[in-house]
Order: C-alpha cells, then sequence, then structure tokens
C-alpha cells in the first residue's frame, strides 16, 4: 500500500493519510476483508509518527472503512462504499448549491455553470 505524504498542501497528515485509504478501498484497489498496515509499519514507511497514523486508522475506524481486532490488526469493513458515496454526493450538492446560488446572483448563465463543471470534471480522468 502506497500512501503518499505531501508538504504543499494544507491538509493535515492524517486526513491525508485516511483520504488516499479511502480511495484505494473506493477504487476497488483495497477489497473487503484485506488487511491494511500495522501503524507502527506505516508510521514507518511514510516517515510520520505513530499517532498521526493512528488519528487516520481512528477516522477510518468511526466512517466505518476498517475493522480493528485486537491482536489480529486492521481490515478493510464489509460496509463502506455506499455510505462514502453518498456522503461525497451530499458534499458535492453542498457545493453545487452555492455555485448555483452565487450564478443566479450574478446573472451568469445556467450553461456557462454546466460548461465549467464540465470541464472541471473532465479535468481529472
Amino acid at each position: 500500500m502506497e500512501i503518499i505524504i505531501s508538504s504543499n498542501t494544507g491538509k493535515p497528515i492524517y486526513e491525508q493519510i485516511t483520504s488516499q485509504i479511502k480511495a484505494m478501498i473506493m477504487s476497488g484497489q483495497l477489497k473487503t476483508g484485506d488487511p491494511i498496515p500495522s501503524m507502527r509499519a506505516l508510521a514507518k514507511s511514510i516517515h510520520v509518527s505513530v499517532i498521526t497514523v493512528q488519528k487516520a486508522y481512528e477516522d477510518l475506524q468511526r466512517d466505518g472503512f476498517i475493522e480493528t481486532t485486537v491482536g489480529r490488526g486492521s481490515f478493510v469493513a464489509a460496509r463502506n462504499k455506499e455510505f462514502y458515496q453518498e456522503e461525497q454526493q451530499r458534499r458535492a450538492e453542498e457545493h453545487l448549491q452555492a455555485a448555483a446560488d452565487i450564478a443566479r446572483a450574478s446573472g451568469i448563465a445556467l450553461q456557462t455553470l454546466v460548461d465549467v463543471l464540465t470541464l472541471f470534471y473532465q479535468e481529472g480522468e
């Protein structure tokens, strides 16, 4: 499992770890039941504190992405994909609502907004 930490982002390290593991689960790179490296092993491999990795794992466990068993380790949880997609869709809808409100108040045409969103979406592919 490869985690890349960037010091150029405003995102805390534990959030970078959390979001990358979530992305691996969502993409199918990590599947239900797959083992996750121990906190110590991951901390050592990416050169961060074990406390930082512990915070990321706690967040992943709280959000239902991983399950941790004492003595066995951490594994990808069974229920996670639908929950995560629902949460991300809700977040996207909030941003789209704000963009629509700004566009409407500024007289920006709906088609212009759609074109910009399409461009942003396709840039990520």
